[in-house]
């Protein structure tokens, strides 16, 4: 094992990254269905109707209804604050000829920094064509599973595609030399 080569988190700077050229430099993050505004908008037609409702049931002496129409308007608005927090998720993948970096940001704001060698990293989906397929990096008896935020068909492309990267990384030394 190399020195060079740091093989999992650093949390107090960005490792340098990968040797030009990159051969993957992608960017993953979940997808949010409902912008901010439809956020908005869907809020405010919830309250109205939450606020008409209620004023029908208190007028009819159903007092207690317009209390659970006030409870639903707030369980819905936490739903949605927890959706959002988990969309500040993003990992950057950069496979480059001499090392693989992985930056992982968490909903909480903290961030870990992974850094593999690319010779000695194995790619793999785990359970192909399952809901539970993973994508995993593993080297020196280590896994990091990349992309658990995205869906089973994202998570098999990506591993393709992280597969590819990181055959034409290994073989980039080889054609280099080869042609001199």
């Amino acid at each position: 094992m190399s020195a060079e080569y740091e093989t999992w988190p650093a949390e107090d700077a960005a490792p340098a990254p990968p040797l030009a050229p990159l051969f993957m430099d992608a960017e993953l993050f979940p997808n949010r269905s409902l912008p901010n505004t439809g956020f908005f908008v869907l809020m405010g037609v919830l309250i109205a109707l939450a606020f008409t409702a209620g004023a029908v049931f208190a007028s009819i002496g159903a007092w207690p209804v317009p209390f659970f129409f006030g409870l639903e308007i707030v369980l819905v608005w936490l739903a949605f604050k927890l959706s959002y927090r988990q969309g500040r998720r993003r990992e950057l993948i950069r496979i480059g000829a001499d090392r693989i970096a992985v930056h992982r940001r968490h909903p909480n704001g903290r961030v870990r920094h992974y850094v593999l060698p690319t010779a000695w990293t194995r790619a793999e989906i785990a359970r192909p064509g399952e809901h539970q397929a993973q994508l995993r990096l593993a080297a020196y008896g280590r896994t990091l599973v990349l992309g658990a935020f995205l869906s089973p068909a994202e998570r098999e492309r990506l591993g393709v595609a992280v597969i590819r990267a990181l055959g034409r990384a290994r073989a980039a030394p080889q054609e280099a030399g080869g042609g001199a």
